[in-house]
């Protein structure tokens, strides 16, 4: 199967350059049988906000799905889900998210937490290599997508793959309307 490829993104083996991965991502996509089906694409950190990266490339924007780190509490446990969703759409944190984990309030996780725990630079957070313990809540619009453009943990490139292969990583779940 080619690398996916989109628009006149450069498309790279990603297994090949764990250079433009932050270390969670390339220990994560060593060990996934998919992983030869994703490609890396070197970009300026300055586009790596979803609307920059689109305009300079002109992508469509439901090419693009973004990961929010979300956070809630029952009692005196805490739980943390990564929410991925097509960016023209939100994650819907206050309602389906917080029911799906089970919490009173969800929220945000604050950046500096996201980028600590995760091992991933803000403006880069992507689904893979999350924490073991963190919940993956794949939007079912999301596995739509032929190519997904999505973070690598770092600022300084993207990931383009399958968006059926992001319900595929490990621990997905496919969760129909997680975003409005």
């Amino acid at each position: 199967m080619p690398l996916p490829s989109l628009g006149t993104l450069m498309s790279l083996p990603a297994t090949e350059h764990p250079d433009l991965l932050a270390p969670p991502v390339a220990a994560a996509l060593a060990g996934w049988p998919h992983a030869g089906d994703v490609a890396v694409t070197e970009i300026d950190p300055s586009l790596a906000d979803t609307a920059a990266l689109t305009e300079a490339f002109d992508l469509p924007l439901t090419a693009s799905a973004n990961c929010v780190l979300v956070a809630g509490r029952r009692g005196g446990d805490e739980k943390v889900a990564a929410c991925v969703v097509r960016a023209d759409t939100r994650a819907d944190v206050n309602n389906r998210v917080k029911r799906l984990l089970d919490v009173r309030k969800a929220s945000f996780l604050p950046m500096d937490r996201a980028v600590e725990e995760s091992g991933m630079e803000h403006g880069g957070i992507t689904p893979v290599g999350l924490p073991a313990g963190w919940r993956l809540l794949v939007d079912a619009r999301v596995a739509e997508i032929d190519v997904a453009v999505i973070g690598s943990g770092v600022r300084r490139s993207k990931l383009l793959l399958p968006g059926r292969l992001v319900a595929e990583l490990p621990g997905a779940e496919l969760v129909e309307d997680l975003a409005g």
